[in-house]
């Protein structure tokens, strides 16, 4: 595929199957905080956040609680499974694979200003993206939860740290959906991403698809 990114001025990252291969850390995570429920209800919650990838860990530890569990939203229960959640992520973040490519990508785009808009925790991300010497490819900032990547597209975008044109770079349906309504473009990346059926999606709405970070480098 090939993808002109000298043309744009922003380049918008998801992180978990994007820019770190952490999206199997997340499902896991999700099941583990979930476990003592019972096997069948963690495994309903593993099924809803992989159907949802992108949307963030606040709303579906409320789904589980609401639909799954069949319970009200307390906020002693919701505290206590997003510090189990939090407690692995942040282990299998430090350890996830970067993306290759990734530092040679940022020299090539010299152009652009950088963001991570991701579903995860925002505090979480920019501690474990400063450990890892990521934290200044991003000079345009790394966004979480708990909002959500609508509100922190249109935010960015109000307060002109997307500069159009600007493009996403994602691996999930909300991600590519989120872009769309915030008049982005968007690149599907495939590697990483737990959609099962990609291209079927990508067949529907005819985006851009590439396999990885590093297959979007010019020769």
């Amino acid at each position: 595929m090939n993808l002109d990114l000298s043309q744009y001025q922003t380049l918008v990252f998801d992180c978990d199957g994007v820019v770190l291969n952490s999206n199997k850390v997340k499902t896991q995570a999700f099941y583990d905080a979930t476990l003592s429920f019972g096997q069948d209800k963690a495994k309903a919650l593993v099924d809803y956040h992989v159907r949802n990838g992108g949307i963030s860990r606040y709303l579906k530890f409320e789904y589980f609680i609401q639909e799954i569990l069949k319970q009200d939203v307390t906020q002693s229960l919701l505290d206590g499974l997003l510090s189990k959640f939090a407690t692995e992520v942040k282990i299998g973040l430090m350890q996830s694979e970067i993306a290759p490519g990734l530092v040679e990508l940022r020299k090539q785009t010299s152009q652009a200003n950088w963001l991570i808009v991701s579903g995860g925790d925002q505090d979480e991300l920019r501690e474990v993206f400063a450990a890892r010497e990521l934290f200044d490819l991003f000079d345009g900032g790394i966004f979480g939860s708990p909002d959500d990547k609508d509100v922190i597209l249109k935010r960015e975008l109000q307060t002109q740290t997307i500069h159009a044109p600007a493009l996403f770079l994602g691996d999930s349906k909300y991600d590519f959906q989120a872009s769309n309504r915030a008049g982005l473009d968007f690149v599907f990346l495939t590697d990483w991403s737990e959609v099962k059926d990609w291209s079927t999606f990508q067949n529907e709405h005819g985006f851009p698809v590439a396999n990885n970070v590093a297959s979007l480098l010019q020769n």
